[in-house]
């Protein structure tokens, strides 16, 4: 398989604190990839990097090749990179449509003056903006909700509905931060589905998450930070086993992953 995403040796500085340091990782096209660590590891910091929400200090990012360090977080978006966040950013008084609608606006083409004066093209890439949102409300499972406020759906719908927030973009690689998060096993069941859906259907993923659990049944590999280093990279099965990480991650309980 293609190689989608690389960094190397990629480092960032807070103060004399290196949060990520030195981190070789890839990502190939259609793969599912954990990245675990403890606390304080440098999971996040790693991913705002990746999506240019961070400056980096040192090394290089890659995306299709294409060197992407230092590009701004909405230009990386438009190559597509989507994130969809821990905390997911809801209008919470708007219908789940809405929202989703919302996350188009970026992928407009028809420039400004055009709307003002509602030319047959802006109407017509409207009329398939929201095409395209009720496909991807149908495909994550929530058309039936399409026109609840986001503040009434439970919180799996809540996480689901900021995923497909992230979706709109059409990205190619989709970065997930810890999708997981205060879910009951039901919850976590429907979410694990909307994943597996997600990459067959032909997205790449990146999940920061600490529900071993579904970390070990979704990702094709498992790299591990710890203190802002990589420490192991393998299959689920190998990590499992890894003495370095269960000493960094786990403690002395191997039985927890």
């Amino acid at each position: 398989m293609k190689t989608l995403l690389e960094t190397r040796k990629l480092t960032k500085f807070f103060g004399g604190l290196a949060a990520v340091h030195e981190v070789d990782f890839q990502v190939r096209e259609s793969e599912i990839v954990g990245l675990i660590g403890p606390n304080g590891a440098g999971k996040s910091t790693f991913f705002n990097l990746i999506s240019g929400f961070h400056p980096v200090t040192t090394g290089t990012i890659l995306f299709q090749e294409r060197d992407i360090t230092g590009v701004k977080a909405h230009k990386i978006a438009s190559l597509g990179i989507a994130r969809a966040f821990q905390a997911a950013t809801l209008f919470m008084e708007l219908s789940v449509f809405d929202n989703v609608f919302n996350g188009l606006h970026g992928h407009y083409h028809e420039p400004a003056w055009k709307a003002f004066l509602h030319l047959s093209s802006v109407r017509k890439e409207e009329q398939g903006a929201r095409e395209r949102v009720r496909e991807i409300i149908d495909f994550m499972g929530l058309a039936d909700h399409a026109d609840r406020k986001a503040r009434n759906l439970p919180h799996g719908h809540q996480k689901i509905l900021g995923v497909c927030i992230a979706m709109a973009t059409a990205p190619k690689l989709l970065l997930l931060d810890e999708p997981f998060t205060g879910m009951h096993p039901e919850e976590t069941a429907v979410m694990i589905r909307v994943v597996e859906k997600i990459r067959d259907s032909g997205v790449t993923i990146v999940i920061v998450e600490h529900n071993m659990e579904a970390v070990m049944r979704l990702c094709d590999r498992i790299a591990v930070l710890n203190q802002g280093r990589k420490i192991a990279e393998a299959e689920p099965q190998e990590i499992a086993h890894n003495p370095e990480v269960i000493e960094a991650y786990l403690g002395s309980d191997e039985e927890e992953l």
